[in-house]
């Protein structure tokens, strides 16, 4: 047997529909007279199945709106105007890791922890191992990948970050062009390295 809220109906007895003069149940709620927000859930108003149809008919989500809170809320994006910081198209380029080069969240958390190594330090090491050149160490910085990177993870990491950074795939927004360029430069001369032959 379905639930009894499968269609909307929550049962409680004493409940009375809203509607005026209206003696049957009111077992399904409508949105009530104070919005839901940051307050709180708001208020509902519980009518019965033909009040709550008749309702439902007549209620307009946009009325009171402007033409612009309108628009705003029929974006596809509405609700996603913020970002977090490791979600944002710059995570992990420079100091801020993303949680999808983890393949386990605990390292990520454990990463934050120990703290991030400032660019420089990164750049020394990756020099010092003698590797890679300082050139190419500053070039796997800007595709977020370590000394120990190969062919294959650099060929991947590129496709992300040419993904992410496009115009074509990110709806022709054209702010990220100057790191979609130094992801490419990047890419082509860790390519050529003999450190990755």
């Amino acid at each position: 047997m379905p639930s009894p809220r499968f269609h909307g109906r929550v049962e409680s007895p004493g409940r009375q529909c809203e509607a005026p003069g209206c003696r049957e149940a009111g077992e399904f709620r409508a949105p009530g007279r104070r919005p839901h927000g940051f307050d709180g859930p708001g208020e509902w108003r519980w009518f019965c199945l033909p009040h709550v149809r008749e309702f439902n008919a007549g209620y307009d989500w946009f009325e009171g709106m402007s033409a612009e809170e309108i628009l705003r809320a029929q974006s596809p994006i509405a609700g996603w105007q913020t970002e977090s910081r490791v979600f944002r198209p710059t995570a992990g380029i420079g100091d801020t890791p993303r949680w999808a080069d983890y393949a386990d969240p605990l390292d990520a958390i454990s990463a934050r922890a120990r703290g991030i190594r400032s660019r420089a330090e990164r750049e020394a090491k990756a020099a010092m191992s003698g590797r890679f050149s300082r050139e190419e160490a500053a070039a796997l910085e800007v595709m977020g990948l370590g000394s120990d990177t190969d062919r294959t993870r650099l060929r991947r990491r590129y496709s992300e970050l040419v993904r992410r950074y496009h115009p074509d795939r990110n709806g022709g927004d054209r702010r990220h062009e100057a790191q979609l360029t130094a992801v490419v430069d990047a890419y082509q001369l860790l390519r050529r390295s003999a450190a990755l032959a």
